[in-house]
């Protein structure tokens, strides 16, 4: 079977952030596999949408488009899905750069016909240069990297990890777009999990689709330095409790916290032993780690059981729209 083209959508909102786009765009037009295009969704900013535009205008392979959606991530993800051209759609953060072969890993993946998506490794990039020697390994989803926990290797996943991942374009065709009103959308709490629902919605409507994680498609994230505190940490994985009952409320509890069973039963206690020992034999961090790990679970519950009982009173729901590939607006028009 042929590798399929692949499309990069990479979905922007702020010029605070230009040095990083400009990176992240970059590194994806030196992949060993080219890709077949480059999309720059603008999340409702139209100055950093003219600056791109003006930026790229000689440039064929890359495209500049406003999001065609409400504010927020999912929008400007599905507004990247409808405009582009490949088979299969790859995302990247506006704060990440890819390694070379990046998408040589995602399109080998491809070579099996079920597979419908593939997502990679990412690593962080620390601002005060290490890690913070208090931060757990096994919560580095909190700054969207992938965590300790998860199998190495070519492995198959219940969901694959937003800002480093792929999808058969067929994949939209079977479950629809990425879910508004979950995950960010400009507000200053960190929501999460809308690639997580999407992916549980996917395997609903193909009970036979695969979708792996493969660790040698790695990208380089960087962690900003407010996100180096335990202020920022309490805060996501309070918002990832939130995130996640409504995950659970849309899927079932059964699908929406299969991996959170085997991470916080398994995972999570081997890392508080570690930090234990680590603590016992002077070792910088230990106690610190061990502490973190019990804050981020006891944190992230408390937000999912206050999201649980809200969405319950509320019935809070959110969208999910088709893909629709007459969306997606040409970049420079409002």
């Amino acid at each position: 079977m042929n590798a399929p083209d692949i499309s990069v959508v990479i979905c922007v909102y702020t010029e605070d952030r230009w040095e990083d786009i400009l990176a992240a765009v970059a590194s994806v037009r030196t992949q060993s596999r080219p890709a077949r295009e480059t999309l720059l969704v603008v999340d409702h900013n139209q100055a950093l949408l003219d600056r791109l535009s003006k930026e790229y205008k000689e440039t064929e392979e890359v495209r500049v488009l406003a999001n065609a959606g409400p504010r927020g991530l999912s929008a400007g993800r599905n507004t990247g899905i409808a405009a582009s051209g490949g088979e299969v759609i790859a995302f990247l953060d506006d704060d990440a750069v890819a390694e070379r072969d990046w998408l040589r890993h995602f399109a080998e993946g491809y070579e099996d016909p079920r597979v419908m998506a593939v997502g990679g490794r990412t690593m962080p990039i620390w601002a005060s240069g290490r890690r913070p020697a208090w931060f757990p390994a096994e919560f580095d989803w909190v700054v969207g990297c992938t965590y300790k926990g998860l199998p190495p290797g070519r492995v198959r996943v219940r969901n694959v990890l937003g800002g480093n991942a792929s999808f058969r374009r067929t994949a939209f065709d079977a479950a629809g777009g990425f879910a508004t009103g979950i995950g960010r959308d400009g507000d200053r709490r960190p929501l999460g999990c809308e690639e997580t629902e999407l992916c549980i919605r996917l395997t609903r409507a193909r009970p036979d689709a695969v979708l792996l994680i493969d660790d040698r498609a790695v990208i380089h994230h960087r962690v900003p330095e407010v996100r180096e505190h335990f202020a920022y940490f309490r805060t996501r994985t309070y918002a990832e409790g939130l995130s996640k009952a409504l995950v659970a409320r849309s899927v079932g509890a059964d699908r929406g916290l299969e991996s959170e069973r085997r991470y916080t039963t398994r995972v999570l206690p081997a890392g508080v032993a570690r930090g234990l020992r680590d603590a016992l034999l002077a070792r910088p961090g230990g106690a610190g780690r061990a502490a973190a790990i019990v804050a981020g679970v006891v944190t992230a519950a408390g937000g999912y059981a206050l999201g649980s009982v809200r969405a319950r009173r509320s019935g809070a729901a959110f969208s999910v729209p088709p893909v629709d590939r007459t969306a997606g607006i040409e970049g420079g028009e409002p």
